[in-house]
C-alpha cells in the first residue's frame, strides 16, 4: 500500500494532538500539524510539528523471501522502511519570531510528547488512522539520539533558527507490492539424489 507513509505520518499526528489537546497556556489550546517548523512559525500557529524529514530501507529486511498469498502464489516482499520525524513545539515565543528561545509551553508540549511515546511506544489497533485502520500494522516509536552535527544540518535544511526539538525513529512501514502473484506450486515431493564426486 503506497499510502504507508501518510497513514503512519497520520497515525502519529493524532496520537500525539489527543494528547496535548488538553494542555492551555494563557488561554490557548494546541493542535498537532504534519507541516514544517517554519511553516508553523511563518503562519503564527501554535502547536507541535511532526515532520518526516528522512526516510531509509530496512537493511535487516531486505532479503525477506517472497510471501506465499496462495497455495501456488508467491508475492514479492513489501519495501521495507524506517521513517524519521522531527517533533518540534511551537509556541507564542517561537511563532511570533526567531531566536526568542523555548518557552515553559514549549519545554511542556514536548515534555508531554516525550511521556507519550514512553509509555506507549508502540501503535497499533484503535491508534492506526488512514489505511492502516483495520490492519494489523504496529508503529514503533524509537527516541533517537542525534549529534550536534546531524541536528544542526537537519535546521540548515529548513532555513530556519534552531528550535528545541527531538527526533524519533519510526519502524517498521511497509510499502506493499502491486505486482500480481507469481504461479510457483510448492514442492510436493523431495527425491533424494546420490552422486559420486571426484
Amino acid at each position: 500500500m503506497y499510502q504507508a507513509l501518510f497513514a503512519a505520518s497520520e497515525t502519529i499526528r493524532k496520537f500525539i494532538e489527543s494528547g496535548i489537546s488538553g494542555l492551555s497556556f494563557s488561554g490557548t489550546s494546541y493542535s498537532a500539524v504534519l507541516n514544517t517548523p517554519e511553516e508553523l512559525r511563518a503562519n503564527a500557529q501554535e502547536g507541535v510539528s511532526v515532520w518526516l524529514y528522512r526516510v531509509l530501507r530496512d537493511p535487516d529486511r531486505l532479503n525477506d523471501p517472497p510471501e506465499r498469498v496462495g497455495w501456488n502464489q508467491l508475492q514479492t516482499p513489501p519495501l521495507p522502511l524506517r521513517l524519521h520525524y522531527l517533533v518540534t513545539p511551537i509556541t507564542g515565543a517561537s511563532a511570533n519570531g526567531p531566536g526568542l528561545g523555548s518557552s515553559q509551553a514549549e519545554q511542556t508540549l514536548l515534555g508531554k510528547v516525550l511521556q507519550m511515546f514512553h509509555v506507549h511506544p508502540i501503535l497499533r489497533g484503535a491508534d492506526l488512522q488512514n489505511a492502516f485502520i483495520g490492519t494489523d500494522v504496529e508503529l514503533r516509536m524509537r527516541l533517537e539520539p542525534m549529534s550536534l552535527e546531524e541536528i544542526t544540518r537537519v535546521w540548515e535544511a529548513l532555513e530556519g533558527s534552531y528550535q528545541l526539538s527531538v527526533s524519533y525513529e519510526v519502524s517498521l512501514v511497509n510499502i506493499e507490492s502491486d505486482q500480481t502473484p507469481e504461479i510457483a506450486e510448492p514442492v510436493t515431493v523431495a527425491l533424494p539424489e546420490y552422486g559420486l564426486i571426484v
